[in-house]
This record gives structure tokens, sequence and C-alpha cells, in this order.
């Protein structure tokens, strides 16, 4: 396996801690620094003792007999639990409480539909949130809402929010099974609240375990909605032995992961008697530790920390540096294994040889992991710390850009490499074809429009000394700054052989020949295209430079582009348009804005092996390896050149005669109203889940080549075809089409979304609307609609 390190990359560095569900010892200063010096960077402890469970348990007790003794239970007014003492809590403020992960009590249910026990259970959760940000705390663990019944979801939901005010620095984490069942810690224990529930208040389903693999999500999804995605709010993930889909991994990837739990029999043994992780989970854990704040791992219950009865004894930190057979992967595990080991398979499992030389081989482990991560692609060293970060969109027409944002598209290696193949293959189609030239010579002319630094001015050189066609070249830009950049160039580095123009293209009248007339241009190059295609208003500016183009055989590179979209998740993004929103953004839903996705969720996705799921889906019927392909439509097209009649009319609406029409839809005289644009597309959605908006792409083809096809060259950001495209382009991040109220989409549903390219005389701008369906008894029935979204306000000017 090549790691991130021979690439010179900085690694990500894991930040592992030690979980012991029944936890023998408090946690002492002293402790914490010997599990530090053990190779832990952190320890879980409960914020109560078992002897506040006890009393809790006697104070419930004392309630049942005093009402069973009473012949009016409503006299008994619900118990009070009393003040902490500190036999009743392990904590305290101290130097060593930031390396601490506190949990609150899992044996509490907080929806419980006895009064008595969610009244007990608040008081405990919430004297528990209070003193643990009184000390200090910053990470808190709770223990997931019970599966067991979809009405106990709201109840806990509410009392997370609550929290959620208590401790104005707590980092809330909730602690939810992959794959949904149930977590045992904690549950079915005798002293669990849940358990004492009175039959009267219990509902016949309320015992019945969802089998749904995605019961735990929407779960958690219920109450981070009711916290309105809290930025303080997030996941502490429950990894099961056997990992379920990864369709179930990539849902639950795309949620604010902070804590990831590892379980002892997560841990496989290999040959040489060692712990090692299952190809899945390793993938799993790679694949978090790209993400920009990567979670922490809790190694659950794998033996207490070695050393603790003998502080004096001296270990050795664990390195990650092991030897190849050591770590070397073990046979896959069964098929049929259950997500947690019962008894008998437990007494089964392959034992691990002891070792003196190492007292702690998961960690060891986890650290060789850390060491030797996958080289990260092109994209993601180009966008290190760009992940999920939102960026307003460009507006070159309106603004003049400043050097450094040139420079970043320069940097990638694919588009100028692909824009150069371009041009000399429509040179040589050029010269093939017998085709004249505007320049009276042998020379075509190629103009350079929007020419930035000059990078396409000099593939365009390139081009011809390897084609061996002379050009005639020109570089067109309105930005005064880059002007003078452009002329240092032409007397530097392209020995003055480029007429550099300064001025809107679309003002540029053509090439002045000899006798003081405007001549056309055979080759007419630009790289104006956004992350949406034509959002940065290329189809505008190509329309306004289109009368310097030969009108018998001239070319445009590119030739035509598409633009693409599909529904996504992302609560990450949503989160912090929230958060944008309630500041300086009061538009913040109303802008597409560019992104780099990574925390993302495809809703509607094309596979062949993996089923849908179903409550009787088990985790053995589903595909492991079988990546989803996202379901990417085309939204619409440009083309150029445009057929002389478009522009004529164009042409004819600008000037507000009488025969023009009566005016735009929008407004104004509607010349630009040719470059306006609506589709409506369908989206089926296999599982449920949450619309948090849509996800831009663009494909272009730079040239068409011959009538066969040889010779076409092409860009593409969308996901399904970049790789076959333009592999590692890194210009240009994806664009995202927010909805201010997510969409809740159920399973065999479909979305439907309604797009509008829009344009009055001044600028271009877009609209967007979501609507979901579901089909029942043969019709159609409309679920939700969200608002009517327009970025008119910060539309691109014209």
């Amino acid at each position: 396996m090549d790691s991130a390190s021979s690439t010179g990359d900085m690694m990500p560095i894991l930040y592992i801690g030690q979980h012991e569900s029944k936890r023998a010892l408090p946690i002492t200063n002293e402790l914490v620094r010997h599990a530090q010096d053990c190779g832990y960077d952190m320890l879980t402890s409960p914020i109560t003792t078992p002897h506040f469970h006890a009393s809790v348990l006697a104070l419930m007790t004392s309630y049942n007999q005093a009402i069973s003794e009473t012949s009016d239970p409503n006299s008994q007014p619900l118990p009070l639990i009393p003040a902490f003492k500190p036999v009743d809590t392990p904590l305290a403020p101290s130097d060593t409480i930031s390396q601490l992960v506190a949990y609150t009590s899992p044996w509490i249910d907080l929806g419980s539909p006895d009064p008595l026990i969610s009244h007990l259970s608040r008081q405990v959760f919430n004297a528990e949130i209070a003193y643990a940000a009184f000390c200090g705390v910053i990470t808190v663990v709770v223990q997931g809402p019970r599966l067991s019944s979809s009405s106990s979801i709201a109840q806990y939901a509410r009392a997370v929010k609550q929290a959620l005010s208590v401790g104005g620095y707590l980092q809330v984490h909730i602690k939810m099974p992959m794959a949904g069942g149930s977590d045992s810690e904690g549950n079915g224990d005798m002293g669990d609240l849940s358990s004492f529930a009175r039959e009267e208040f219990v509902g016949k389903d309320e015992e019945q375990q969802s089998t749904d693999p995605l019961s735990a999500w929407d779960a958690w999804n219920v109450v981070r909605s009711v916290c309105n995605y809290h930025p303080r709010l997030s996941v502490a993930l429950d990894l099961p032995r056997r990992l379920p889909s990864l369709t179930l991994q990539t849902r639950w990837f795309s949620e604010p992961l902070r804590l990831i739990y590892l379980h002892a029999s997560s841990f496989l043994v290999n040959a040489k008697g060692s712990f090692v992780l299952s190809k899945p989970h390793q993938h799993f854990i790679f694949r978090c530790m790209r993400l920009r704040s990567f979670p922490w791992i809790l190694l659950s219950d794998v033996g207490p920390i070695p050393g603790v009865d003998d502080p004096s004894l001296v270990l050795s930190y664990p390195t990650g540096h092991l030897a190849p057979e050591v770590v070397e992967d073990a046979p896959s595990p069964r098929s049929n294994l259950s997500q947690s080991p019962t008894p008998a398979e437990a007494a089964q499992m392959p034992k691990a040889r002891k070792s003196r030389s190492d007292p702690t081989p998961q960690l060891s482990y986890l650290r060789y992991l850390q060491q030797n991560q996958p080289v990260k692609s092109m994209i993601e060293r180009f966008g290190g710390g760009f992940q999920d970060y939102l960026q307003s969109p460009l507006q070159p027409l309106s603004d003049n850009l400043e050097s450094i944002t040139y420079e970043v598209f320069e940097k990638d290696p694919i588009k100028y490499e692909w824009y150069e193949r371009a041009i000399e293959n429509a040179l040589r189609d050029w010269k093939a074809q017998g085709k004249s030239t505007s320049s009276g010579t042998s020379a075509v002319v190629v103009a350079v429009v929007g020419s930035g630094r000059g990078p396409l001015v000099t593939r365009a050189l390139r081009a011809s000394e390897k084609s061996g066609i002379p050009i005639k070249p020109y570089a067109i830009e309105k930005n005064p700054n880059a002007y003078v950049l452009l002329q240092r160039h032409n007397e530097e580095d392209w020995n003055n052989q480029v007429t550099v123009v300064k001025t809107d293209m679309r003002a540029w009248k053509g090439p002045t020949l000899p006798d003081g007339s405007f001549g056309k241009v055979d080759i007419l190059v630009s790289e104006l295209l956004g992350s949406f295609a034509d959002n940065e208003l290329s189809p505008e500016c190509l329309d306004g430079v289109q009368h310097v183009l030969n009108p018998d055989h001239g070319i445009s590179i590119p030739t035509s582009y598409t633009a693409h979209f599909t529904p996504i998740s992302t609560p990450r993004i949503h989160a912090d348009l929230i958060s944008k929103a309630s500041s300086n953004w009061d538009n913040a839903f109303e802008i597409p804005w560019v992104v780099m996705f990574q925390q993302i969720d495809y809703l509607s996705t094309v596979a062949e092996s993996d089923p849908p799921y179903t409550n009787n889906t088990k985790p053995s019927d589903l595909n492991l390896e079988h990546p989803l392909t996202p379901n990417v439509q085309t939204a619409w097209e440009f083309r150029h050149p445009l057929p002389p009649t478009v522009l004529a009319q164009s042409s004819l609406r600008r000037g507000g005669s009488a025969v023009s029409g009566a005016g735009g839809f929008m407004g104004g005289d509607g010349a630009n109203e040719h470059n306006a644009r609506f589709c409506k597309l369908r989206f089926p959605v296999r599982e449920m889940g949450v619309c948090h908006g849509l996800g831009g792409y663009f494909e272009t083809v730079l040239y068409e080549g011959d009538k066969d096809g040889i010779g076409k060259v092409e860009l593409s950001t969308n996901p399904v075809t970049m790789e076959a495209k333009s592999k590692d382009m890194i210009s240009w991040f994806p664009i995202f089409f927010p909805i201010k109220t997510p969409l809740h989409v159920p399973q065999n549903s479909e979305l439907e979304v309604s797009m509008w390219r829009l344009t009055d005389d001044r600028k271009v701008w877009y609209e967007w609307l979501v609507e979901s369906f579901i089909t029942t008894g043969g019709k159609r029935v409309r679920l939700a609609v969200s608002d009517l979204h327009s970025s008119m306000k910060s539309g691109c000017l014209m």
C-alpha cells in the first residue's frame, strides 16, 4: 500500500481514546496521564456513579410503593432527584478535564411513555449535563433514542434540544448504531429504567424492534431536525463488526461525524495472531480521515489500560511502524455474522496471542493505519481545506479578478492540456479540409477572448508549433491589470507574436486590417465557463463577440456545454447556511454556492446489484463492494456559434422598435431571452432521505472533431463522466442550489425539480423549486413542495 507520507502530504493524525462501558476505576489526573503514556489521547468517563444509579432506583421504588398504598395515585407528586453528592459523580474540575469524553447514563429513557420514567430520566439527564458543563467538560456522549418505538423520539429530541441550551460550550454527540437495531450498552440491563415502565403506559408495539437498516439514521434525522441542525450537535457512530452496505455507510458519512466507536469484537485475528480490521472497516476509516474535521476514534472494551496496577511500568508508545506480517489482513469474515457476537460466537472467535512487547495491540494497529493512508487524489490535494466550504461564484464581467485568482485556475494539470489538444486538432482539421484563412495568408487567425494572464495564449502557440500550422494570435482582455501582464508576456515569452487588445470582448470589432477595416477570426477560444457551465455568462459573452467569427467556417472552442444536476443530502452545508442566514446573509438560501462537495449523499442513484431497503432486507442481502452511481441529469445546453437568425432577432429586440415584440418577460426589451432556459426533471429515490438542495455540474465539448468524432475533446465535472473525460481536473468545484426547508423523502418516492435560467437587460439569475411525490394505489400524490428560490438579487451582471 502506498502511503501518504511518500507523497510529502501532511497526514491526518488520529485522535484515539479508550472506552470501558463498565469502568471500574474513577478517572483521576494520574490515570489520564498514564493513559497518555500508553498512547491514548483521551478517556471516557461516566458523569454519575453506580451509587447514584442505585439511589434513583430506590427513589422510584419508594414512589411506586407509595402510590400502591393510596386510593388516589394523583395525590402523590412525582419524585424529585436530589442534588449530587460527591459519591454520586467521579467528575470534578481539573487540569485534565479536557482530555475526558463524558457520557450520560445509558440506563435512562428520555422518551418513555411512562410519565414516571420519563420524568426521572429528564431530571437525571439535565442534572448530568449541567454538572458536566460546570466541570468544564467539552465533549458529552448521549445514548441515542430507543428504536423500539418511533413515538418516543419526539420526547428524546426535545430533551436534547433543551440540553444544548444548558451548556453553552458543550459538544453533544448522540451515540447511534450504524445499521439500525439497538445499542446494547445500558439497554436490557436489570437497572435500565425502561424495564420498569408500567403496563398501562406501554403500547403493544413498544417492544417491536425495527429491522430497517435506516431506522437509526431516521431517528437521528428527527433529533437533529428538531434541534434545527445545531452546530454543537453531532453523531457518535457505533460501528458493528460487520459493516452494512455502502449506501448506508455513505448516508452516515454525510452526517456530522465526531466520534467513531470501534468495539473489541470488530477486530479480526490474522494468521500471526494479531488484531486487524476488515477491509470495509479500513476503507470507512480512511474515508473519514479525508474529512476536513475527521472524527475521533474510541476503542471500546478492548481491555483495561495496561499497567494501571503498576504505575512504575514503562510502556512503549505505539508508533504504527509494524512489520508487514503483523498487520496482514485476516480472512474475510463469514457473511452470516451478526452485528454483535452472541456468547456462542464469542467463544468460537480466534484468540490473539499475548505479547508483552505490545500491551495495546488494537491501538498500535490504528496507529499503523494512520501511518499508511492511501495516497490523496489530485482533487484532494488541491482542495485541502476547501471541502464543503461555501464560496460565492465569480462575476468576471462586473469584477476585475486578482492575479491570485487566475493563478489558482492555472494550476490545473488537465484543463489547459485539453485546450491545447482541442486547438491542435482544430488546426490539423482546418488544414486537412483545405479551409481558407481570414488572414489572407496561410496563418489561421486565433483569438483568445477573456485571456486573463494568458495561459490559453501560450497553449495556442504550442498547438501551432506541434501541428506545424502557423497562426495569427490575438489576446483580448478587459481587466486593465491583467492587460499589463499580457503585454509583458508578449515581450518576454511570446516573442511579440501576439496582438494584445484591451477591451470588453463584446466591444471588439475584430482584427484591424492594413486599410483600417476589421477582419474576421477563424478560431475563437474562451474559458468563460462556470461551475454550472453558463453561470459566469459564457453564452452572453460569446454571443457578443460572435460578430468577429468567420461566418463560413469559424470554430468556437468550446463548441457546446451542458448543465447537469442531481438532488443531494448535505447536512453540514445546510447547517452552515442556517448560521449564515442568522447573521448577515439574509439571502443565504437564494445563492447558488460554489463548493467542493465531500460530506454529501446522492439521493437518486443507479445500481444493479444492491437491492432497495425494505423491512425484510438482511445485511447479508446487501452488496458491500458495489458503489452506487449518482443519477445526474442534463438541464440544458448551449452551442456556439449561434445561428445568424437568432442573433439578428436579438439585435432587433434590443432596438425596441415596434416590430421587435412587446418586450421581455422579465422587463426590458428581452434581447437576451434566447439564452433563457427551463427544465423539469424527475429523480427516483430508492431509500428514504432528506433533500437539502441540488448539486450542479457541467460538461463541455471543446472541439467536436471530424464527422466520425475523431479528435473530439471534452471536459467534465459531472461525477458520472469526469473520470472518463477529464480525470484530475481541478479548475471547477461543483455548484450547490440550496433549499431553505429540507424535504423529507420516503422510500421509493420521487423528486421533481423545476429550474429556470432567467434574464432581463442587465443580469442573469436562476430560480429553482423541488417537489416530492409518491405513487400509492396507482395515483401520484404530492408530499411536499419547497419554496421557489431565486438568485435574482445576486444575479450575474451583464
